[in-house]
């Protein structure tokens, strides 16, 4: 496989106001400390299966800070985290993450995919 057969993943989340979230929060506690030891041993079983295709495991994100022209600002955004993984396509890439436990067990909204494109020139 070449560089162009890498992909980035990105988890999207709907922030502290999306529905999923409001869900999640809503939960008694001793529910909510259930599904993320689930979700966890979820994640940690997709890590395994999908080891050998895990170029960077990523992790999850932080608070953002957007730098332009005007200078530097705090934002928020729905990226939650990351992970790059090699496929032979953009479809294979995408379906390492059906039922991703991001969004099958945890709140996230989605995971995004999109290729690691090779720089112009090189």
């Amino acid at each position: 496989m070449s560089s162009n057969d890498i992909f980035l993943a990105v988890y999207l989340g709907g922030g502290k106001t999306g529905a999923r979230m409001e869900a999640w929060n809503a939960m008694p506690e001793a529910e909510r400390r259930a599904r993320e030891q689930q979700g966890m041993a979820a994640w940690g079983a997709w890590v395994e299966k999908h080891q050998d295709v895990i170029v960077e495991m990523g992790g999850p994100l932080g608070k953002t800070k957007k730098i332009g022209p005007n200078g530097i600002a705090d934002i928020a955004n729905l990226m939650t985290g990351f992970t790059v993984v090699r496929a032979a396509s953009h479809e294979a890439a995408a379906k390492l993450f059906e039922s991703h436990p991001h969004f099958t067990i945890f709140p996230g909204e989605a995971v995004e995919i999109m290729p690691v494109l090779p720089i112009p020139g090189r």
